[in-house]
């Protein structure tokens, strides 16, 4: 009887073992499960911020107003009006025009659509490098450009028939604006031009269409 009794609590011990061995064992799974699921909504979350902070790098969390927009496009024109200048000057107009785009549009933000005034053949430039072509020519690929910018000019004036700013991250103008050649010749060109904010709180254009006003034929 005696040794039944030792079985039966040896048995009973070694139950009561397995049975905690496996309290521990799912214990440690559990933890491990939660580490994991910690890790994985760490990481998540890490990738959020990281787009966010990418967002960031790009684009200023800032309205654009409409003062800021005058001011822009106030620098756009003193920009032709520089690259024309520096040609006539025989300096590098080519780098004063490479400047200029990089300062002013947003190629390396965003797509930008551009459409310049006096492209027939390759009416949009979508790239930088068709850009600085159509201000300043020079480019096989686009062998109808004569350079705009290096006409040259003296004065560019904007005349806003109105601007929208009410989406707060991007502002669109249109209206008409004038060149003054060095003869004193002015010529009128329509426009609208969109503009979205980089990081450093620079008006910087993402669309630009431009075209000489409709001229009806004579019946």
């Amino acid at each position: 009887m005696k040794n039944i009794i030792n079985k039966i609590n040896f048995f009973g011990r070694s139950l009561s073992y397995a049975f905690i061995l496996g309290a521990f064992c799912l214990l440690i799974m559990g933890c491990q499960n939660q580490a994991n699921q910690s890790n994985s909504q760490a990481d998540a979350g890490a990738t959020v911020a990281a787009d966010d902070n990418n967002t960031a790098l790009l684009y200023s969390d800032e309205c654009i107003t409409e003062r800021e927009v005058v001011e822009a496009q106030k620098m756009w024109g003193d920009g032709i009006v520089r690259i024309g200048k520096v040609f006539s000057e025989n300096g590098d107009y080519s780098e004063e025009a490479a400047d200029f785009i990089q300062n002013m549009y947003g190629y390396d933000l965003s797509s930008v659509l551009f459409k310049p005034t006096l492209a027939s053949n390759d009416q949009f430039r979508s790239s930088f490098d068709a850009a600085l072509s159509y201000f300043v020519g020079g480019n096989e690929a686009y062998a109808e450009d004569n350079g705009f910018a290096i006409k040259p000019y003296t004065k560019v004036k904007f005349d806003n028939v109105g601007i929208i700013n009410n989406s707060c991250r991007m502002a669109v103008a249109m209206g008409n604006y004038f060149f003054t050649d060095t003869n004193g010749s002015e010529t009128k060109v329509e426009y609208t031009f969109a503009y979205v904010k980089d990081k450093t709180g620079k008006l910087r254009i993402v669309a630009h269409q431009s075209s000489l006003p409709y001229n009806p034929s004579p019946n």
